[in-house]
């Protein structure tokens, strides 16, 4: 205590009052001298014990706050009676809870980034392996016919690369929370059309039956450029699992509470064990003969879910996978 120069100081001005009354009382006679030297060591040593149990909490408080700062795993800090020192206790004993939280929450960020740029480079190593055996072979081998079907091979390979690097910096955008979404008017009918224009020749050459049942009229809210890369990320995840010959249906309803939109392929469906992680960053699901890596249908769920959206995926009753995409009033 006595390194505190507010409670050396105070001492010095009680022991100057003390003495002074000490000198007065013996002035005025003998009795009162002696009253006021038991007065003044019965008051100095009440102060001085009340001071100390203030110190001794203020340490308790200051050593927990220490072990916060230290990542300790045990904090606890004792009740206090009602004052000042009970809610500078309570609002420290609330500002080092929360610190606690933000590091368990930077640890969980630190092991997420971790994991997340682990799979980052399993998804580019390997095409980049690809590609470069495809440039060797191309390398070594004079027939035309194998090297222009080498060469579209790795092109194809070049066209997932850019689409998985842009998908990841399109998550890592929404991550950081830089992305503003627009709040605009969307007829849904246009939208659909737009996202599906870049499949159109992709449907024709797998023989793939389109069906549209969309009203015209029918509108919903939100950003047009960010929805569509959302639908157009489904319908690739439908494309993936339909093959050839196979079907695509879109239908939209309305009601005074939703807009819904459900895009339905019929493909072979999902696991049961997959559905509560179709939309995990990464998840390829069970099927060991997956062709998608995991980062579609979480840059979907991010898009719609931000503008108010929400998005669920679940295996039709008439066969093959159903996402469902609900937009309130």
């Amino acid at each position: 205590m006595l390194r505190n120069r507010e409670f050396r100081q105070f001492s010095i001005l009680y022991f100057l009052i003390a003495a002074i009354a000490v000198i007065v009382g013996f002035i005025m006679n003998k009795e009162a001298g002696i009253l006021a030297i038991v007065y003044s060591i019965a008051v100095g040593a009440a102060f001085f014990i009340f001071t100390k149990n203030r110190y001794k909490k203020i340490s308790e408080i200051s050593h927990q706050i220490d072990l916060v700062l230290h990542n300790a795993e045990q904090f606890f800090i004792g009740e206090s009676d009602e004052g000042e020192l009970s809610i500078l206790h309570s609002e420290i004993t609330k500002m080092t809870s929360r610190i606690r939280e933000q590091n368990q929450g930077l640890k969980k960020e630190k092991e997420h980034l971790a994991d997340s740029l682990a799979d980052i480079a399993h998804q580019l190593r390997t095409p980049l392996t690809s590609v470069n055996l495809i440039l060797s072979l191309l390398n070594n081998n004079p027939d035309e016919t194998q090297r222009k079907a080498f060469l579209r091979e790795a092109e194809d390979l070049l066209v997932r690369m850019d689409w998985l690097i842009t998908s990841l910096l399109k998550i890592s955008r929404l991550d950081a929370g830089i992305v503003i979404f627009q709040r605009e008017q969307i007829e849904i009918n246009p939208l659909i059309c737009g996202a599906l224009r870049p499949f159109l020749i992709t449907m024709e050459l797998h023989n793939i039956d389109l069906q549209i049942d969309v009203q015209k009229g029918m509108w919903i809210q939100g950003d047009e450029g960010w929805l569509s890369e959302a639908i157009q990320n489904i319908i690739k995840n439908c494309l993936e699992s339909t093959g050839d010959n196979g079907r695509i249906e879109i239908t939209c309803t309305d009601n005074p509470l939703f807009t819904q939109i459900v895009i339905h392929d019929s493909g072979e469906g999902f696991e049961t064990e997959d559905l509560p992680c179709l939309f995990d960053r990464f998840y390829r699901g069970k099927n060991t003969n997956a062709t998608g890596n995991g980062i579609g249908l979480a840059l979907c769920k991010m898009i719609i879910t931000r503008q108010g959206g929400t998005i669920a995926a679940k295996n039709h009753p008439q066969g093959g996978a159903a996402f469902i995409l609900r937009f309130p009033k």
